[in-house]
């Protein structure tokens, strides 16, 4: 795509940014401005979104500004709170940066929480917990609450409680035409169906309001066990994960642990299978499901037991710091074991980029549509597996893709589709075919032709794509009568 750039003058040019300035609270910035390369950083490093407009969003109105001036110019316009699912990168248009919509408030009586939308998980949970309450928050207090939401949302209790999306009880959203409106069920269905699920390409969602579910501590934490137990732990994993109660969500990591002295020294310069547990129950009964998963053999590390749902980021402990990667994955209605194993072979430690496999149990709650549908698709699936390869470089990402690709190959036959947020990186080479594996066919049909009313210009393209539906063709003209006394009739 080609970079965008403005006049020197005129009103598209100088001036309509003047007048943008003069309109928002935030900051808005051009390629060279002080604090321009500042507000395009974000948690993943190998890519950086290249906007020719910066928009520091602090309210709804400076995001109805950004996307007025962009609609107005034809310009594309892309969101970043966090920079965590960076997929598509802006190369020209409008960058709406949303870090600084942090605002929170919870109801407790109703049990729900609105979020703006640059606010982290970990800011919610701390709101939520002296409640007695929680989000449906992932693995991370890091990444940002609306697009995790939006994309669906695999929390650490997602077994028992479904997405993240089916807990959204209304939107507040900015479309193409510079609007501004709350969607709810009754409100706008079928735009209410679509957010949830396909995030932000029918506008810039600027807030959220979820239901939060009675929920304060939890039976969690983390079995890791050596690499030459990696076999027997996907192996008894497989079949544990079939019999366990919807309360119990749990997970698989196979990880080669850099040699670093803030790694517990168990683990340093180890690979490693690392069981992450998430229990809503009872600690004695949550002792007794995992009684199976200990039995493997000798754990490294074995840190499972109570612990507020507040410090459910210490059952992944994903890293909390900006790094270089990319991701995708596949959601399957089985496990095989000789796929589980050539999966192995082809990330295992020997290989020269570090990668990491992550595989979690779905089904429960996940699989069954909320009471208000949704387009979160694939939820046949009961289990995703994800591969993410770290990046030392620009010149790692080729060999990146051919273990990904190599990975996708293994597990075609078990595959029912993708997880569209959990693909980092490759966005623009992968292209709809890709966003297609994300939902039903008749779900993207719909899809295609709500975008095609709402945002026919396909606006907000920056993401994980749904183009709009082509308009249907005219019909044909009748054919006009050849007179009776027409010369081919004489």
């Amino acid at each position: 795509m080609t970079t965008t750039r403005f006049p020197a003058a005129g009103t598209n040019g100088i001036n309509g940014i003047k007048a943008l300035r003069d309109g928002v609270r935030g900051p808005v910035l051009l390629p060279g401005d002080e604090g321009y390369d500042d507000a395009l950083a974000g948690f993943q490093t190998a890519s950086r979104h290249r906007p020719a407009l910066v928009v520091g969003a602090e309210e709804t109105a400076d995001v109805r500004a950004a996307v007025g001036f962009a609609a107005a110019r034809g310009l594309p316009v892309a969101v970043q709170a966090t920079g965590h699912g960076l997929s598509v990168v802006a190369d020209g248009g409008v960058l709406i940066v949303a870090r600084r919509m942090r605002e929170v408030r919870v109801d407790a009586r109703a049990r729900t929480a609105w979020f703006g939308a640059g606010v982290v998980w970990g800011q919610v949970v701390e709101a939520a917990a002296p409640h007695g309450l929680a989000p449906l928050s992932g693995s991370a207090a890091g990444v940002g609450a609306v697009s995790y939401t939006l994309g669906g949302g695999i929390g650490l209790l997602a077994r028992q409680f479904g997405y993240a999306a089916d807990q959204v009880r209304g939107a507040e959203i900015v479309t193409a035409d510079g609007a501004s409106r709350y969607v709810t069920a009754q409100s706008d269905p079928e735009l209410f169906w679509a957010l949830r699920g396909a995030g932000h390409n029918f506008g810039v969602v600027t807030g959220l309001e979820v239901n939060l579910v009675p929920v304060d501590r939890v039976f969690g934490g983390g079995l890791y066990f050596e690499g030459a137990l990696v076999e027997d732990v996907l192996r008894t994993y497989a079949g544990w994960s079939t019999a366990v109660p919807e309360e119990m969500t749990s997970s698989v990591g196979l990880i080669a642990y850099p040699d670093l002295p803030q790694l517990p020294a168990a683990l340093r310069g180890r690979y490693a299978a690392h069981v992450r547990i998430a229990f809503n129950g009872d600690a004695a009964e949550g002792e007794r499901l995992v009684a199976p998963l200990r039995a493997i053999g000798p754990r490294l590390v074995d840190d499972l037991g109570e612990l507020p749902y507040s410090e459910g980021e210490s059952i992944y402990k994903d890293p909390p710091f900006p790094h270089a990667y990319t991701g995708t994955n596949a959601m399957l209605r089985e496990l095989d074991p000789a796929a589980l194993g050539a999966v192995r072979e082809l990330t295992g430690p020997d290989r020269p980029l570090m990668t990491v496999v992550d595989l979690r149990h779905l089904g429960g709650a996940l699989s069954r549509e909320p009471a208000v549908a949704s387009a979160v698709g694939n939820r046949d699936a009961r289990y995703i597996l994800r591969v993410i390869t770290m990046l030392d470089g620009p010149d790692d990402i080729e060999q990146a893709r051919r273990t990904q690709e190599r990975v996708l190959e293994v597990l075609a036959p078990w595959t029912t589709g993708s997880s569209l947020p959990f693909l980092y990186g490759d966005g623009e080479r992968a292209g709809e075919e890709q966003t297609r594996t994300g939902y039903a066919p008749d779900a993207y049909r719909r899809l295609r032709e709500l975008k095609a009313r709402l945002d026919p210009a396909n606006l907000f393209r920056f993401n994980r794509n749904i183009s709009p539906a082509p308009a249907p063709a005219s019909p044909a003209p009748a054919p006009t009568p050849t007179p009776r006394n027409a010369a081919s009739h004489i």
